[in-house]
Order: structure tokens, then C-alpha cells, then sequence
């Protein structure tokens, strides 16, 4: 067993043991990718002041999301597909992240269903929505997410139409992978993941395949999905789907501080401050880069995370002392369950967390409710002096 000591080491095994599809799906951001790859290095600009000879005995990671407690700052971002990483990868997740104390949010586009989740978990997990252009299958949705327990609905606001993605298109991106000769050759060194994969019967979208009208195979769910994202979301609906939900809602793709301010006003109990992990709009800003504005426009209304950039623990402390209430990690667990399935996603966590928790201590601070910008050294200009 390979010692772990970064998220990077778990990206090298994911990256020889996944296909190359569902790899590429991860490891990428739409058009040229700028805004994929400056989510991360935005993060590097931020450094650290160290402080010493300060009591750092009895160290606490321990917070609260959304009014519920967690180990540390840190959900499960929602990711699609994932039960495509690895074999019931959803049902991995989310049981990793159970045990050690985190969210786990399950995606609409996800392999393993809602009912399959709630059926190997014992606590209640976030379920994050799309909204698409069939109502009844939305209402079918929050319902379901009702009925198996999810405590809170994470509304994704910046898919009304999809990014482009050039891997994903030229890799013939799908679930199961379409057996073409150069899909067959990749899959061909992946016998682990195959293996896996042939014992399982979660194979498809599993929220979607059965509930959506005339979606009932593959061919069906193709066409669905293609024309299903509905580009007319707007606040008014955003409003009725929160009445429809009736528990606790957060607004994920907020990256402005004007559609902060509309988050606020319908009463969102959290927004995500997200660019979707750099695969819609690209050349749009990093998050990081975001958050202050953002948290500036808000104020106390409402509770303002973060997703899209976090490779480690200390990027989850730089988050945090910018102002932030707690942060996703989505592609840092992935790398972990297709490295080593539920064991990697453990590891992963683990990683960030010791990250965190020493990090902060060597910035002065036992209790991460108590870091603030005081431990940052930030760049002039971090935010951008734009006309």
C-alpha cells in the first residue's frame, strides 16, 4: 500500500487505474481552460504568516455547515458520474465521508440513486439539483429527496446550458462507456476498474433512468439529457423551487456580487461561491478571487461557502480566513475513490484535514472558527483593478 501524503499522490494512482474518459471528465475545464487552471494557482498567490510561541495544545477542526456540525469545513462537492470513477462510487463517498463527520452531497447526474445512498448511510446527505425543462420530473426529485431524508437542497444555478467541454466531446463522454476500438484498447488496461465495474448493476444515471418520462434505456437517456437543462431558471423559479423544497437551501454557481445579493433576498440559507470547477464559463474568475466581494454584498444575510479550486488543506484555511463558512471538495476526493475506492476518499480527508489542522496552528490558531484574514499575506489587487 502506497504511503498518501498529498492529494497529488492520490491523482498519480487515479490516473493509471481510470479510463481515460472519466479521467479526462475530472481533470478538465471547458474551452481553453484558463478559469480551470487559475481556481488552483489563484490560491498559490495567498501565503501564509507564521506565528510562534502561541499555546497550540487541544486543536479544533470542528464547525457547523448550515447549522449542522462537521468534523471540519468540508462537504463532498456534488460530481457527476461518479459511480463511473469507481464501481458504486456514490455509495463509497458518502459513506466515507459519514465516517469521518463531512457532507456528502449526491449529484442529479448521479450513477448510484438517492434510494441507493439512504440505503447505505445512516445519516442524512445533501442532494443537489438541476433543474430541467419537465417539471414533473423536477417535483419527482425534490420529493424522492424528501422521502429518503436529505437535509438540505443544493440548487445549481450556473448549468442552464452546458460548457464546452473538448475532452469530454472528443472522448465520446458516457455512461457506460460506448465500446468503440479506442475506448475498448483503454479498457483494456484498466482491469481493476473493469472488474469492479462487471460486478456492480449501477451502471447508468440512476436518479434519471426510470423516474424521467420515456427515459427507460441508454438511447433514450441520450436525447433526455441533451435537450432536459432548462435555460429559462430564474430567480422567480429559483423562489418557487425553495417553497417546493421547504427545508434548507443553498445556491450553488454564485460568482457576482449582484446574484449574491438576489441569493440573499430569497432567503437562501448558504450560496457557493463556484465557477463549476472552471467547466462553464471559462475565462471567468476564480473563485477565491470571488469570495471577498461576495461576502462583502451579503453580509450576515446568509451563510457564503466555497467550491472549485481546493487541492488541499491549506486551501481550505486561506478560504476560511477570507471569510468563508465552509468549502467542497469535489475532483480531490475523486482522485481518491479511483485511486483506492471508499479507502481513497478516507484518505483524502485525512490529508486535508492534517493540512488544515497543522497548518493553522502554525499560523497561530487551535480553533478554526477563530482564523481570519489576520493570517493571510494577500497581493495587492488580489481581486482584480478591472475598467
Amino acid at each position: 500500500m502506497p504511503v498518501i501524503t498529498s492529494i497529488d499522490d492520490l491523482k498519480r494512482i487515479y490516473k493509471r487505474r481510470a479510463p481515460k474518459m472519466f479521467y479526462d471528465y475530472a481533470e478538465s475545464g471547458s474551452w481553453t481552460e484558463q478559469t480551470f487552471r487559475e481556481n488552483t494557482s489563484d490560491f498559490d498567490q495567498i501565503r501564509l504568516r507564521q506565528r510562534v510561541a502561541v499555546d497550540m495544545q487541544d486543536r479544533s477542526t470542528a464547525t457547523q455547515m448550515i447549522g449542522e456540525d462537521v468534523a471540519m469545513p468540508v462537504a463532498l462537492a456534488p460530481v457527476g458520474l461518479t459511480g463511473m470513477q469507481s464501481a458504486d462510487g456514490e455509495i463509497k463517498a458518502a459513506r466515507a465521508a459519514e465516517k469521518f463527520g463531512v457532507p456528502f452531497t449526491l449529484s442529479t447526474m448521479s450513477i448510484c440513486s438517492l434510494e441507493d445512498i439512504a440505503e447505505h448511510t445512516t445519516k442524512p446527505f445533501w442532494f443537489q439539483l438541476y433543474v430541467m425543462r419537465d417539471a414533473d420530473f423536477v417535483a419527482d426529485m425534490i420529493a424522492r429527496a424528501k422521502d429518503v431524508g436529505c437535509s438540505a437542497l443544493v440548487l445549481t444555478l450556473d448549468l442552464q446550458i452546458l460548457g464546452q467541454r473538448h475532452k469530454d466531446l472528443k472522448n465520446g463522454l458516457s455512461a457506460p462507456p460506448k465500446l468503440t476500438p479506442k475506448t475498448i484498447a483503454n479498457l483494456a488496461t484498466k482491469w481493476r476498474w473493469g472488474l469492479e465495474m462487471l460486478q456492480t448493476k449501477r451502471r447508468t444515471f440512476g436518479n434519471i433512468v426510470g423516474h424521467a418520462k420515456s427515459v427507460e434505456n441508454m438511447s433514450s437517456l441520450s436525447s433526455w439529457t441533451e435537450e432536459q437543462f432548462d435555460p429559462r431558471l430564474d430567480w422567480d423559479k429559483v423562489a418557487r423551487l425553495k417553497e417546493q423544497w421547504g427545508g434548507k437551501l443553498i445556491l450553488k454557481g454564485i460568482l457576482d456580487a449582484e446574484d449574491a445579493k438576489m441569493a440573499a433576498k430569497i432567503g437562501a440559507d448558504a450560496i457557493i461561491v463556484s465557477n463549476h470547477g472552471g467547466r462553464q464559463l471559462d475565462g471567468a474568475l476564480s473563485s477565491i478571487r470571488m469570495l471577498p466581494s461576495i461576502i462583502d454584498a451579503v453580509g450576515p444575510d446568509v451563510e457564503v461557502h466555497l467550491d472549485s479550486g481546493i487541492r488541499s488543506g491549506q486551501d481550505v484555511l486561506k478560504a476560511m480566513a477570507m471569510g468563508a463558512k465552509g468549502t467542497y471538495i469535489g475532483r480531490a476526493y475523486i482522485y481518491g475513490l479511483g485511486a483506492m475506492g471508499e479507502h481513497g476518499v478516507s484518505e483524502a480527508l485525512r490529508v486535508i484535514h492534517t493540512e488544515l489542522d497543522t497548518t493553522m496552528a502554525l499560523c497561530g490558531h487551535k480553533n478554526i472558527n477563530q482564523v481570519d484574514r489576520d493570517i493571510l499575506l494577500v497581493p495587492k489587487d488580489f481581486e482584480g483593478r478591472w475598467a
